[in-house]
């Protein structure tokens, strides 16, 4: 019994890990789809919790029911044969892209708010991955078993102090005067671009479990634990105002509120963005390694050049240019695989 749930909070993890993402640890991505639109951001986080919840684990469900071993084959079985080809390729350009994005959000962390290179940042991370990856899912589910549970502590001590401080909070309770259908749609392009996204984490994890129960559980938990954190780092970055000029605004809000936990929050934070991507890098070998005999280090190496050549653009607009287009793109990822029956 205590082996099985030790299996389904890693399940939960892994999946909250790959979730989070540089833009969801370091707040921008949070700012984005929820915070900008007050009190509709907390409508549109909850039902972004109930759709983590419900498609996470339908993902993994049928993955190991139809016994699908990567996101490619996962398509194939969704969009058919003829749309998965180009469906595959779409897929693996906005991975690459996301983890490129996450590169930069560690340079932006080391530059922004340490005061270093943020090329040399981008190269320490590069070279820690590539020898955590060597240990393949051991090192995600181990990485991800410490980070999770200090980030869900961190965001919640986090959102206590705001409110401490900062309350009443007239930006929770903003109401946008008009409605237009970007703040309608921001639940469901936020869901559905993760979603889309941690299928090449989800995917082979479910192959690899191998087991139905821990699977929905895990699943479920990871969606609760989404949903908590979403939930505390919208009121964080509700409680300091301008902070839609800052790249890294949940380290800005601590750095106001409680500078006594500012350092060890800076790492919570690289360690955060440190999980998803190596969750993305995982999902990308798995699929070269069907075309290429190359062993998985130089796989690796080659993932994280690529991702250092996006990463050296500006963190701030990279994220505000690709993450709702992207969201956009996926949105016929979701509406198949809410109407599919696993």
């Amino acid at each position: 019994m205590t082996n099985q749930r030790v299996s389904i909070f890693q399940v939960a993890a892994v999946y909250v890990g790959t979730v989070i993402g540089a833009g969801f640890a370091t707040g921008k991505e949070i700012y984005e789809f929820f915070t900008q639109y007050g009190l509709y951001g907390l409508i549109g986080i909850i039902l972004s919790g109930f759709i983590f919840i419900w498609i996470g684990k339908k993902i993994m469900v049928i993955a190991l029911h139809k016994n699908l071993k990567n996101y490619m084959e996962f398509n194939n079985w969704l969009f058919g044969k003829r749309v998965s080809f180009f469906v595959n390729i779409l897929f693996m350009g906005m991975l690459f892209g996301v983890t490129g994005v996450m590169m930069s959000g560690v340079g932006g962390l080391f530059e922004e708010q340490l005061g270093f290179s943020k090329i040399g940042g981008m190269i320490f991370t590069m070279f820690l991955a590539v020898v955590v990856m060597t240990w393949g899912t051991k090192g995600l589910l181990s990485i991800n078993t410490f980070v999770v549970p200090a980030m869900i502590i961190f965001n919640l001590a986090l959102m206590v102090v705001s409110l401490i401080y900062t309350y009443p909070n007239q930006q929770f309770f903003y109401i946008p005067q008009e409605v237009s259908w970007k703040l309608i749609l921001s639940p469901f392009s936020y869901t559905a671009f993760n979603l889309a996204l941690t299928q090449a984490i989800l995917v082979p994890l479910a192959s690899e479990i191998k087991d139905e129960e821990i699977i929905r559980k895990g699943a479920y938990l990871g969606g609760f634990i989404l949903t908590v954190i979403l939930f505390s780092c919208h009121i964080s970055l509700s409680s300091v105002p301008g902070i839609e000029h800052i790249n890294i605004p949940t380290a800005y809000v601590m750095k106001q509120i409680a500078p006594f936990l500012y350092g060890l929050y800076l790492f919570i934070i690289f360690g955060e963005i440190f999980s998803s991507l190596i969750g993305n890098a995982f999902g990308l070998e798995r699929q070269l390694k069907k075309t290429t005999e190359l062993p998985s280090w130089s796989l690796y190496v080659g993932i994280f050049t690529v991702c250092f050549v996006v990463g050296l653009m500006d963190y701030g607009p990279l994220i505000s240019l690709l993450y709702p287009i992207f969201g956009y793109i996926s949105l016929t990822f979701l509406i198949l695989l809410a109407v599919k029956k696993e």
